[in-house]
């Protein structure tokens, strides 16, 4: 392993502890996080499902984020 290897996980660790800090003390002002339009709810008498949308719009977003970082790095 190479010592650019370590920076990369120590800079990936930060991130996790900042997002993880910004959801501690904003849950409140994030409670529209998972409630979109679009969400995919079936309920069911025995039986429930949920699936964001949201999940699939910060997954495009963090592609698209990272892979202009890729190209302009």
């Amino acid at each position: 392993m190479n010592p650019a290897f370590g920076k990369y996980l120590i800079g990936i660790g930060l991130l996790i502890v900042v997002v993880g800090v910004i959801i501690y003390f904003f849950s409140d002002k994030l409670h529209w996080l998972g409630q979109l339009p679009g969400d995919i709810r079936i309920k069911r008498e025995k039986f429930g499902f949920y699936f964001p949308v949201t999940c699939i719009v910060l997954s495009v977003v963090l592609n698209l984020i990272i892979w202009l970082v890729r190209r302009f790095l």
